[in-house]
């Protein structure tokens, strides 16, 4: 088992130039509130239970058709967050354990959903590289509309983009929690590092 598949034309080209103009748009899109293997991004970040969808779609409708698709019935803890690069940005190997902040000791996820809205023409760097241990097991070329689903206890990271040009993915972390981790997480939380007025 590769350890992640890939999704080629998941999403029709309007949905994803809808998808781009309203993330960027969204007043909590500015310098990225992840940890520091996250160099040069942009983005923000939505914690949810499962009960909280609803909730998530009313706020962010332009989310709703990603969910439709991506979400596993056998998760009950999500955490969603656009992702942008340009030149110069990358983002370090790491696993994904984002829930952390709410209990140190939090699985990894069971999946994590990464499709590609937006990507600059003749992109140099900005790939996706995913290992276990010492093995390689792929590194994955962008493209608008590509859909990659891998196991969240890959070691991943996206090598530096070379080139000019803006860089955005829609990345979701899926959670299977028992009840002591999920009392942990809040239903529903939005983390931005924009200014609230």
């Amino acid at each position: 088992m590769s350890g992640f598949t890939l999704t080629r034309g998941a999403f029709a080209t309007e949905y994803l130039e809808s998808l781009r103009l309203q993330i960027r748009k969204c007043p909590w899109f500015t310098v990225n509130n992840l940890n520091r293997d996250f160099v040069g991004t942009r983005g923000f970040s939505v914690v949810f239970r499962r009960e909280q969808r609803a909730r998530l779609v009313s706020e962010f409708p332009f989310y709703g058709p990603y969910l439709d698709v991506v979400l596993r019935a056998d998760c009950n803890a999500f955490y969603i967050n656009p992702l942008e690069l340009e030149a110069g940005s990358r983002v370090d190997p790491h696993i994904d354990r984002s829930l952390r902040a709410y209990l140190e000791d939090i699985t990894t996820p069971l999946q994590v959903s990464v499709l590609y809205v937006d990507v600059p023409p003749a992109m140099q760097g900005g790939r996706l590289v995913l290992t276990r241990g010492k093995k390689h097991l792929g590194r994955v070329t962008p493209e608008p509309g590509l859909l990659v689903a891998f196991q969240g206890d890959l070691l991943h990271g996206v090598e530096r983009v070379e080139t000019p040009g803006k860089r955005l993915s829609l990345v979701c972390e899926q959670y299977l929690l028992d009840e002591k981790e999920l009392a942990a997480v809040p239903e529903y939380q939005l983390e931005s590092r924009a200014k609230r007025y």
